[in-house]
């Protein structure tokens, strides 16, 4: 379908770096249309960076380390508040970026995307605030001092599913360590963290402490996990372009820290709430458009209630409303971009090849719509845990419904699969769901609907990625252990 251009005057135009403190043109330029898939038009221009660019905004950061890794946890402190007040009075622009860029509905925007960014920079405060540095290995080794140091500068690679909720993740963290960034956005969505650089230049860190370049993988996320000024690579995204960043950093011996993929399981027994489990299990997982990487996207089901779950869940996504983003309400959005509507409709048609059967949704646009990467909410019912749809990560809202017979079927049947990010358990047995949720190779489970609190780890096993982001265990990836012996405390 043929893209309609905007009004010149209408298009942001966004072709700077932020770089060393200020706002730097490319060494080259090299302009991409930023797309609003809600009409498939362009909204917004920046321009792709090169290894040039990383190169001057790492000699930037490399700078700023020898300063700000030495700056006391007060001094970082006062520059996270800064951050949280400023991040707070522009909320409603975060949302709106990311509303525009990526399609998430401005209320979900707003409230979830946006909101987990100040979350996430209130919760690292309270890490840093309380974070031990320094400490004796133990109360009979007082001389073994344990020192923990910032790793260095650090290169950051976020994606366009859950934008500030990965930037914050990253940037707040390494800084609060005393580290220096630079950071790399998604091309499909960066216009939130321009927003997000314009923030860090207003909160006053110091020239180089934080630096952005955007660009594409195959070249600038590239350069940076070679790059051999830069100690320490973190990045979100598909388990692909995951082992592209480890493979690249391992010739410099960087750390790497992942968070990748997931099919999450969602296991349904038959003695929980039947109703309340299986209507949250659809929601949650088409919730951001099915486009987050722990979403609950595998329900297996007990089969003495699979049937009547199936049923509930075809009712609960006929209530699911799909609806233009910069509407407010609760209904979901498009898909970011063309490729990933692409993608979705593929997998749809390929489980219903696998003969998967198609209980809601299916191939197509929702009704009333004729352009836009919007998908209709899609279900299918008794599906085999070999099937496409049950082991590759779709990415759109997307559900399979697998049954089981026994507590070991349901167990063995969520832990094939060469992810292991998340897992959620329903039953009205408490014993049992904690029995369940300890044989479960997942970083993290979640019992009957109980959320995450803040400064909880995020991460998983297996393909799911390396590392936990988030409180301490967020903190701790960005410093390195130094054990000094002969310690005298008396001397302080």
């Amino acid at each position: 379908m043929p893209r309609r251009r905007r009004e010149e005057n209408e298009m942001l135009r966004k072709t700077d770096f932020f770089i060393d403190g200020k706002w730097v043109a490319p060494v080259e330029p090299k302009e991409l249309e930023v797309i609003n898939p809600a009409d498939e038009q362009p909204f917004a221009v920046i321009s792709l960076g090169s290894a040039a660019d990383v190169d001057k905004a790492v000699a930037a950061a490399r700078r700023a380390f020898e300063s700000w890794s030495v700056t006391s946890r007060e001094q970082r402190l006062a520059a996270l508040e800064r951050l949280l007040a400023v991040y707070t009075a522009r909320m409603q622009d975060m949302a709106k970026a990311i509303s525009d860029e990526m399609g998430a509905p401005i209320s979900l925007a707003l409230e979830a995307q946006a909101a987990s960014g100040a979350g996430h920079i209130k919760a690292f405060i309270r890490t840093l605030r309380d974070y031990a540095f320094e400490a004796p290995l133990d109360e009979r080794n007082p001389q073994e001092r344990i020192v923990h140091e910032p790793i260095g500068v650090c290169g950051l690679i976020t994606p366009w599913n859950w934008p500030m909720n990965q930037v914050t993740l990253k940037v707040v963290p390494a800084i609060a360590a005393g580290c220096t960034v630079v950071l790399k956005p998604s091309e499909i969505a960066p216009i939130s963290s321009i927003v997000f650089a314009e923030m860090m230049e207003e909160a006053g860190f110091p020239a180089g402490v934080f630096n952005m370049v955007n660009g594409d993988g195959p070249t600038v996320g590239e350069a940076m996990s070679r790059h051999p000024g830069i100690d320490m690579m973190s990045f979100t995204g598909s388990t692909r372009a995951g082992i592209a960043v480890a493979k690249a950093s391992a010739e410099t011996i960087k750390r790497v820290a992942l968070e990748l993929g997931g099919k999450s399981p969602n296991i349904v027994f038959a003695d929980s709430d039947l109703e309340a489990a299986v209507a949250r299990g659809v929601r949650h997982c088409f919730n951001n458009t099915g486009q987050s990487c722990n979403a609950p996207t595998r329900m297996l089901v007990e089969r003495p209630v699979y049937d009547r779950a199936v049923g509930i869940a075809a009712d609960v996504a006929a209530t699911v409303k799909v609806g233009n983003p910069a509407e407010a309400g609760d209904h979901i959005g498009p898909l970011s971009s063309e490729m990933q509507f692409t993608k979705v409709q593929a997998m749809i048609e390929k489980g219903i090849k696998e003969g998967a059967r198609l209980v809601a949704g299916g191939l197509g646009r929702p009704e009333g719509f004729n352009r836009g990467y919007f998908v209709r909410p899609t279900i299918f019912a008794d599906v085999d845990n070999d099937m496409a749809i049950a082991r590759e990560e779709i990415f759109g809202p997307v559900l399979a419904m697998i049954p089981f017979d026994t507590e070991d079927d349901a167990v063995a049947i969520a832990n094939d699969t060469p992810y292991g990010l998340s897992a959620y358990v329903q039953s009205g047995d408490q014993a049992k769901a904690q029995r369940v949720a300890r044989r479960l190779r997942a970083g993290m489970v979640q019992l009957n609907g109980t959320g995450r609190p803040a400064g909880s780890p995020f991460g998983g096993y297996k393909q799911s990625g390396l590392g936990r982001e988030g409180g301490k265990w967020g903190l701790e990836d960005f410093l390195e252990v130094k054990a000094v012996s002969g310690w005298d405390e008396a001397a302080g």
